[in-house]
């Protein structure tokens, strides 16, 4: 089969395209036939630069061609949406703990970009930060795939919704979708509006899609009990200086929503929660993806330029 393996580098990802032997599903997995694939900054952006290839792709869609021992409830022919290791392939293998039934209103383009996006944004949101009815949410970089997922989760749940971005029109194609308050600026700069926003009380929950270079301003504008999660770095900025007095008397909580060091049982046990919590706003219409761009299968090498660029609202998503 064909399949591609990447390796990020200093200024580009490295790609190539490979004929493979087909993976064989061991127990407590799934083969999928890959109808869609789509691209996490993760991927990109994670690992040291210049390490070797490896397979590309960490979620996509497609129809379950065999399933390894052990495995109950999954049948060849079903669409199936999920992590995956290598899903720039025309096969993919999946955990089946970890795989999804498609809601029938979703394309495979649709389905390739929900799994891994919304279900860290059901645990920043939800799980861990326990978003409301009437609060709000402060997202930097809002225009990401993360960012965008976020604000569609949370206008979902009733919540109010300010993001920044550095481009006006990135910003006005969300404002169409719910955002309510929009801050051009790819700066730290943001506590006055957001005071203003919020009528001085600040925000409930921050999602950082930036990193270290927007933590302190993250953290200065949290309400009493306010969280913040931290999912990105896109400056490539590492480490920051927490205000420890803000954090005591303010009762503030940080946390992380990496899975790198997590078991597949306790991913599992959050594709659960998810499944019972968020997956019935994808059946029933209120939530759907937004994919900006969808590239064919043997366009991979723009599609990671194209994110690279930066220039997406949403998701982008290789067609297989």
């Amino acid at each position: 089969m064909k399949a591609y393996w990447i390796s990020p580098g200093p200024t580009a990802t490295a790609v190539e395209l490979r004929e493979t032997a087909a993976p064989e599903p061991k127990a407590g997995e799934i083969l999928v036939r890959v109808r869609a694939a789509s691209l996490n900054r993760g991927e990109l952006l994670g690992g040291a630069h210049g390490a070797a290839l490896k397979p590309g792709g960490g979620e996509c869609a497609g129809e379950v061609v065999k399933v390894g021992d052990g495995v109950t409830g999954v049948s060849v022919g079903a669409r199936m949406m999920g992590r995956c290791g290598g899903g720039f392939a025309e096969l993919a293998l999946m955990d089946a703990r970890e795989a999804l039934r498609v809601p029938e209103r979703l394309t495979w383009d649709e389905a390739a970009a929900t799994p891994l996006t919304f279900i860290v944004v059901y645990d920043m949101l939800i799980a861990q930060g326990h978003l409301a009815a009437g609060q709000w949410l402060f997202v930097t970089g809002i225009s990401s795939g993360v960012g965008v997922a976020a604000l569609q989760t949370a206008k979902v749940l009733g919540a109010r919704v300010i993001g920044t971005s550095g481009s006006a029109d990135k910003l006005a194609r969300l404002e169409k979708i719910g955002l309510d308050v929009s801050l051009r600026t790819r700066a730290g700069d943001f506590h006055d509006a957001v005071m203003k926003a919020t009528e001085g009380k600040g925000v409930n929950l921050v999602v950082n899609n930036v990193g270290g270079s927007m933590f302190a301003a993250c953290v200065k504008i949290l309400a009493f009990e306010g969280r913040l999660a931290t999912v990105g770095h896109l400056d490539h900025v590492l480490s920051a200086t927490l205000d420890i007095e803000a954090l005591h008397r303010k009762r503030l909580t940080v946390f992380g929503v990496s899975n790198r060091l997590r078991t597949a049982g306790q991913r599992a046990e959050t594709v659960r929660a998810f499944a019972r919590d968020v997956l019935p706003y994808f059946e029933d219409g209120r939530l759907r993806p937004l994919v900006d761009r969808v590239f064919g299968f043997d366009e991979l090498p723009a599609a990671i330029a194209f994110m690279e660029s930066d220039a997406q609202v949403g998701k982008i998503v290789v067609r297989v």
